[in-house]
């Protein structure tokens, strides 16, 4: 089994490092700089509570030689997507399964789905059709990406020892073989990937949870816990899940969990600081659009207004402008 990890950063370099444990399954990277070369050099370190390992593996800033894969994983910041995609190329054959980022509402949405929108391809989120055209709807395997993990040095990636889980899920909710054989492969090699027969349901509950916490942690510079302390800042959380909920529910989505259930969840891992906090402080973008074109191509279709969303994106995106750190 060949599998390629497109972008091996601190998600990427997690789920790369485990594969590359399993006997039969040959892992490659995407990577680049430091990291790529202190991974050709050294192997790649991966350090979480559970342990430390490392492992060597191909990796490469040049996909072209790596050849066609049976999986991709696409572990990439949303924005970057189309622009790798001519690069992509080489990896896709006419099986190979594409397992691309799930921060937002990912281009194979409405692929196999019932209803009004059978079929239709999301312009605000992929511009033009090119995910669509490239990666191909059918080759999709949705995969949601609960795992807290950065970079501290190139070629180390350290997980926190937060959640970990990456549900996995055919769009048409069916136990494909190859849906089997990768979840089989992500377990043995101690990854948590549980198989879901309503995986747009999961991708649903991670992007509310990121639209709706990490504008709160950017704006407030607060840690979960002291977000969690604050009722009033809780009870905003609370009415732009409402929102998104809504929006969901209106496209017949089934939300899986419980929104009291997931709050109380976030609310444990207290000292976590939202990937938009630990972007801001270190002065990199911060990763709104995908957020904001989600949720406004979906309300729009639902027919379903998000203001208090919309006024909190419109916020971090002004604190995290360029020309607000200038005063």
């Amino acid at each position: 089994m060949k599998i390629c990890v497109f972008g091996a950063g601190a998600i990427g370099g997690y789920i790369a490092g485990h594969l590359a444990r399993v006997p039969g399954v040959e892992v490659s990277a995407v990577a680049r700089g430091a990291h790529l070369r202190a991974i050709q050099e050294r192997g790649l370190r991966n350090v979480s509570p559970e342990g430390d390992f490392t492992v060597a593996l191909s990796a490469t800033d040049n996909p072209a030689e790596l050849g066609v894969q049976d999986y991709l994983f696409i572990t990439l910041k949303s924005h970057q997507v189309t622009p790798a995609l001519d690069a992509m190329r080489p990896l896709i054959g006419p099986d190979t399964a594409v397992i691309p980022p799930t921060t937002g509402i990912p281009y194979w949405y409405f692929h196999d789905l019932k209803g009004p929108f059978a079929g239709r391809r999301l312009d605000r989120l992929d511009p033009g059709g090119r995910q669509w055209d490239v990666l191909g709807p059918e080759r999709a395997i949705g995969c949601v990406y609960w795992v807290g993990t950065e970079l501290p040095e190139p070629g180390v990636v350290r997980m926190d020892g937060g959640i970990a889980g990456l549900p996995l899920g055919e769009p048409d909710g069916s136990v494909s073989p190859r849906l089997q054989s990768l979840a089989r492969a992500m377990k043995e090699g101690g990854l948590s990937a549980p198989m879901r027969d309503n995986i747009r349901g999961e991708v649903w509950i991670k992007m509310i949870n990121s639209m709706c916490w990490n504008p709160v942690a950017a704006l407030s510079m607060a840690t979960l816990g002291e977000i969690c302390d604050r009722p009033e800042l809780i009870q905003l959380v609370r009415r732009m899940m409402g929102e998104a909920e809504a929006v969901a529910t209106a496209l017949g989505v089934t939300i899986p969990v419980a929104m009291e259930k997931r709050i109380t969840g976030t609310a444990t891992i207290r000292g976590h600081k939202m990937s938009m906090l630990q972007d801001l402080e270190r002065g990199r973008p911060l990763e709104i659009d995908v957020l904001a074109d989600s949720i406004a191509e979906m309300g729009t279709l639902a027919g379903i207004a998000t203001p208090t969303i919309d006024a909190m994106l419109a916020m971090v995106r002004l604190r995290a402008a360029p020309s607000a750190h200038a005063h």
